[in-house]
């Protein structure tokens, strides 16, 4: 069985770098055409013209997803330019500064919170009567190891990773007879550009430090991606609901 992406209509966020541009392109090489959209406008719009320089189809929406605003233009824009949403990929995130609940401001719960949970809920909202109407909508989320365990991240992320995890559960029950999968990726280490602000005179990231050791080797954003692209894809037709973990293992020890 193929891919089946060839015309589909797929958002990726955080498209601009790491896990996110990986997963665009890939994309794009199978036949997709894709809506790259990212806080930053430069990264973003040069995916799109790698995309079109490898004889893809791609557009760029440059904003903040936990503007209601930038939501709506996501949505609106791969509609209009692609004639219909198929596949959606919430994997735009921010990390914390891996801070225990003690040391956890309101400030970096609130803005962890808002970019790695509430966007991706608004965004899927508004992408769902789309997803629906094509019979076979794929959503996957960039969840994390921290979704999984309480050893991997500050307070924040380990809570938004976790509320990934059921939202995407949530969704493959509601709207498995409509024809929506929705599935997510658990990754380990990966060598991308997102930033850990770590306070290392803090109780949070001497704990996780000392618990880092059977993480296993990190994985490019390549490897990610294709975990990404093979949960949208007809080849996963009857995964649903899954949470993946690509992460040399260390979910297993």
């Amino acid at each position: 069985m193929g891919t089946g992406f060839q015309g589909r209509g797929v958002v990726v966020t955080g498209a601009g770098s790491g896990i996110g541009r990986a997963a665009a392109l890939q994309f794009a090489r199978e036949g997709a055409r894709v809506l790259a959209a990212d806080v930053n406008a430069e990264a973003a719009e040069q995916v799109v013209k790698a995309i079109e320089a490898d004889g893809g189809t791609a557009r760029a929406v440059v904003g903040d997803l936990s503007d209601q605003r930038v939501v709506e233009r996501v949505v609106a824009t791969a509609v209009e330019s692609f004639g219909s949403l198929d596949v959606l990929v919430n994997n735009a995130a921010v990390m914390d500064r891996m801070s225990a609940l003690g040391d956890t401001d309101d400030e970096e719960w609130e803005r962890v919170l808002r970019v790695d949970l509430t966007a991706p809920f608004a965004l899927t909202r508004a992408a769902l009567p789309h997803l629906l109407a094509t019979g076979r909508g794929a959503i996957v989320f960039t969840a994390s190891e921290a979704g999984l365990r309480g050893s991997a991240a500050g307070a924040a992320y380990t809570a938004a990773k976790h509320g990934i995890v059921g939202l995407t559960k949530h969704l493959a029950v509601m709207y498995r007879a409509r024809g929506i999968r929705a599935n997510a990726i658990a990754p380990g280490g990966t060598a991308t550009g997102i930033r850990v602000d770590a306070r290392p005179d803090s109780h949070g990231p001497a704990v996780v430090g000392s618990l880092m050791g059977n993480a296993g080797k990190v994985s490019t954003p390549e490897e990610q991606a294709a975990a990404i692209v093979f949960l949208a894809s007809d080849a996963a037709s009857n995964i649903n609901g899954a949470i993946l973990p690509v992460d040399d293992g260390w979910s297993a020890v």
